[in-house]
């Protein structure tokens, strides 16, 4: 499986140009949102994004259920490999409710919009004690016609080793899921831990949409 090999896997076209088109358009609604981050102003790069509010588009809410109950099996089976003692319910909602009653209460799906020079720097969606080990990030515009450069970047760091870095191309309505934080990875002294991070590189030209899903709120 892709996922335990690489860390990462691309789902193929999910969401359709319309399907697309109705989610980035969101951006410039005022209502729907609970926060707008400008990179540039924390450190994070260039470009900005805000956090959709409770309760989330329809859509988002879908895709946020749907992709938890497939990958909570691996969640827990990653789990069991690096020695967490943590398992993950089969339904969102009730991992929601784990998040909330520990005051993780604040929605974590965003939408990312990138102009021409933006980035993204390399970093991981940690927002509490609790967290799901995957996430999920889609793209929203055409690549060639939208916007030109702006690929999804993830780098790994296995131990007493250098890092290494995966540039992903998607098409328009394509995902792709990856690691948060931490994966297991079999090596000839057993299951080890390795770390990675994700980012974007620099725009060319254009206009970039993505949307992110993440499964686990913030506190």
């Amino acid at each position: 499986m892709a996922l335990d090999q690489d860390g990462y896997v691309i789902t193929g076209p999910l969401l359709n140009a319309e399907q697309c088109t109705e989610i980035s358009s969101l951006y410039s609604v005022d209502t729907g949102f609970r926060k707008r981050v400008v990179m540039a102003k924390h450190g994070y790069g260039r470009g900005e994004y805000r956090y959709f509010a409770y309760p989330l588009p329809s859509i988002v809410a879908l895709l946020r259920n749907a992709f938890y109950r497939r990958l909570a099996p691996l969640a827990n089976a990653w789990n069991l490999k690096m020695g967490a003692d943590i398992s993950y319910p089969d339904d969102h909602g009730a991992f929601v409710e784990r998040c909330h009653n520990a005051g993780q209460t604040r929605p974590t799906p965003l939408l990312l919009q990138y102009g021409a020079g933006d980035y993204n720097c390399l970093h991981q969606d940690l927002y509490g004690e609790h967290i799901f080990p995957l996430q999920v990030v889609f793209l929203l515009s055409r690549p060639g016609e939208d916007f030109r450069g702006g690929e999804f970047v993830l780098t790994e760091q296995r131990p007493r080793r250098q890092s290494r870095a995966e540039v992903i191309s998607l098409c328009q309505g394509e995902g792709v899921i990856f690691a948060v934080h931490q994966r297991p990875v079999e090596g000839a002294r057993g299951t080890t831990k390795v770390n990675l991070r994700h980012g974007v590189s620099r725009l060319h030209a254009g206009q970039r949409y993505t949307l992110g899903v993440i499964f686990h709120d913030a506190a």
